[in-house]
């Protein structure tokens, strides 16, 4: 063998001290953040103590890791039960608990005091965690991904836009009902989903508002449609994502890209239609258009198309779903959809040219709309994670009625849809589909918290939802349309009728109805 020259023995030795160096300040900075981590723990530790905080009941895991948990959030998932197993857990175990997978602590409540704590009095205490990360590939950087000073800033930008002036006399869902209504009327005398019809509906609704125009749908278009099958399965993929939580990057792959970059593309599309229409003035006839109001704020082309996208995806979902569960429980109640249009008939007549302001005189219709959403709200579940530690005001010790200690990092779930079947807020009938409720004396409205928290469809505190209004519109215009057209509504003959919550529940980002809404109109 060659004897190593004097400079390479000094070039080894150098490597080698240099590795040396480097694991040697890897050691500290691991050991420094350890000792950083720990002195955080009984800091946060200390903190609870002082006020008092307890721990909430634990759900168990019979498996290590809580492996069991998830295999049983996948399995009742697969079956279309997810929201059936988180009402059961709370029913079991309390409004608020805690549970363990993987090794990390995560906490789930129902307490209207504790959502008042997380969505408003204390707002700065919690934010998305991994959420824009997961739904980033789909939404872009827009509103509902948004946090800090530029959701701040897309709020108040959009805020304005959403006011009922802009859509009073309901001029812009005029051509898309007549759509909805041509097609049921081609279908009539079979079995009509109504669930598809109202998800194209919304889209039609929801872009004619946004760019001046309706892509109509329903009138077939071909690019619609493959929009819509697009959606579909990056939403779907999104919401796996989600379950996953820290690890969502373990789902995602070519098809969800391809089906992100196909929605991107519709969306682009209907804005490039919708600037050119803005540049032609002749064709707004001045009516109020979204693009036109908000495109000068947005000079990026990819900042506007992206806020453009957060609303039409989330107009087009949530309105379709609300007004699918209601004609599913209004063929399975006849009585309430007697009731319905009756009132519908003496308030409105026959008269097709409603306003906001006619819709708001039928009170039975706006109890029908809420009380659907208190038994199906579209956003049946919602997280937040704490980026400094918190409390929670309700719902440790063995009375679960002490504060609860929530460290940063530590991620909160709470389920609207197990919320609104809390009897003691809505009667031990709360599982019912009843709208008679709303005018009673109700335990929802033994205190302003209460009544304040313990109803969110929309969600709730600064970041509640802006389109609300326009939402309950919508649908309230929609179901009158329909009821006034079609004088018979009923269900399928070959239709098994399921008690309320035992149906099958389709949950991507929102919640729809896993079998369809299946009718026949006569």
């Amino acid at each position: 063998m060659m004897a190593l020259l004097p400079t390479q023995i000094m070039e080894s030795v150098s490597r080698l001290g240099l590795v040396s160096a480097l694991l040697v300040i890897f050691i500290i900075h691991r050991i420094y953040r350890a000792y950083q981590a720990h002195r955080e723990y009984q800091s946060d530790t200390l903190f609870g103590r002082q006020h008092g905080c307890l721990p909430p009941p634990r759900l168990i895991n019979e498996k290590p890791l809580g492996i069991d948990r998830l295999h049983q959030i996948w399995e009742a998932n697969s079956d279309s039960r997810l929201m059936e197993l988180f009402l059961w857990h709370f029913r079991r175990w309390g409004n608020t608990l805690d549970q363990v997978f993987l090794g990390t602590q995560a906490f789930n409540t129902i307490d209207p005091l504790n959502l008042q704590a997380v969505l408003s009095t204390k707002f700065d205490d919690w934010g998305f965690g991994p959420r824009r990360n997961i739904t980033y590939p789909l939404f872009g950087d827009g509103i509902f991904t948004q946090e800090g000073l530029a959701w701040k800033h897309s709020r108040e930008l959009l805020r304005p836009q959403f006011t009922y002036r802009q859509y009073q006399d309901l001029d812009i869902l005029q051509e898309p009902v007549e759509d909805l209504l041509s097609c049921i009327s081609n279908a009539k005398d079979s079995i009509v989903d109504l669930q598809t019809l109202f998800f194209r509906f919304t889209l039609d609704t929801t872009t004619a508002f946004l760019f001046g125009e309706s892509v109509r749908s329903l009138q077939a278009g071909v690019k619609a449609a493959e929009f819509e099958e697009s959606f579909n399965i990056a939403q779907s993929t999104v919401a796996m994502r989600f379950r996953l939580g820290d690890l969502y990057w373990l789902i995602g792959g070519r098809k969800f890209r391809r089906s992100c970059e196909a929605v991107h593309k519709f969306t682009e599309e209907i804005l490039e239609k919708g600037m050119s229409s803005q540049n032609d003035s002749g064709k707004r006839d001045n009516r109020y258009v979204f693009l036109d109001a908000i495109s000068k704020e947005y000079p990026d082309r990819k900042a506007l198309r992206h806020q453009m996208m957060n609303i039409l995806l989330a107009g087009r979902d949530t309105t379709a779903c609300l007004l699918s569960w209601t004609f599913y429980l209004l063929v399975r109640h006849p009585n309430v959809m007697d009731r319905l249009r009756s009132e519908i008939t003496s308030m409105l007549g026959d008269k097709e040219s409603v306003t906001r302001a006619d819709l708001k005189q039928v009170e039975y219709l706006t109890n029908v709309l809420k009380e659907t959403l208190r038994l199906f709200p579209s956003v049946s579940v919602n997280q937040r994670c704490a980026i400094r530690t918190t409390i929670l005001p309700m719902g440790g010790g063995p009375d679960r009625k002490s504060p609860v200690l929530i460290r940063r990092g530590q991620s909160l779930a709470y389920s609207v849809y197990s919320l609104h079947r809390r009897a003691d807020l809505y009667g031990e009938d709360a599982e019912d589909f009843r709208p008679e409720r709303w005018g009673e004396d109700l335990g929802l409205y033994r205190d302003e918290t209460t009544k304040t928290w313990g109803y969110l469809p929309f969600n709730g505190g600064p970041r509640i939802c802006l389109g609300m209004d326009f939402a309950m519109t919508e649908a309230a215009y929609a179901v009158v349309r329909i009821l006034q057209r079609f004088p018979i509504i009923k269900l399928p003959a070959d239709e098994v009728v399921k008690k309320t919550g035992k149906e099958r529940q389709t949950i991507t980002l929102v919640l729809s109805v896993g079998d369809g809404c299946r009718v026949c109109f006569k």
